[in-house]
């Protein structure tokens, strides 16, 4: 819709598709992450999100990192590169993804496990 566009773009961050549960020392989640309700984000949590949405933006888009590690390491942040001193764009990307399909794809998770989940989520939640 956009892509024609020289004033707008719209550019999927998908750098939490395959982020795992952060963990503790033991396996146990790592409930630092999480505010009191266990669902919502801790400053903690939105912290990492925020540094790997950055990192996605400054990311070509076909090279974008789809997960997020969950570290204390601040050195991970990435820093505007001073020969490409812009957000990505599927135009400006030019790194050999002139193919890149932005056809509807299959979601990578069904939408039945979205809603398994949050059910779980909830039940987990209230005991």
């Amino acid at each position: 819709r956009y892509e024609n566009r020289e004033d707008f773009a719209v550019v999927m961050q998908p750098f939490f598709r395959n982020t795992l549960l952060p963990l503790d020392s033991t396996g146990r989640p790592d409930l630092s992450f999480f505010a009191a309700d266990c669902f919502h984000f801790s400053v903690r949590g939105y912290a990492e999100m925020a540094m790997a949405l950055w990192n996605n933006m400054l990311e070509p888009v076909g090279e974008k990192q789809t997960y997020n590690n969950f570290t204390l390491d601040r050195s991970k942040l990435k820093c505007p590169n001073p020969e490409l001193p812009f957000l990505f764009t599927r135009r400006n990307s030019g790194f050999g993804n002139s193919d890149l399909n932005l056809e509807k794809s299959e979601p990578s998770v069904p939408y039945w496990a979205v809603i398994v989940a949050a059910i779980a989520g909830v039940l987990l939640g209230s005991l």
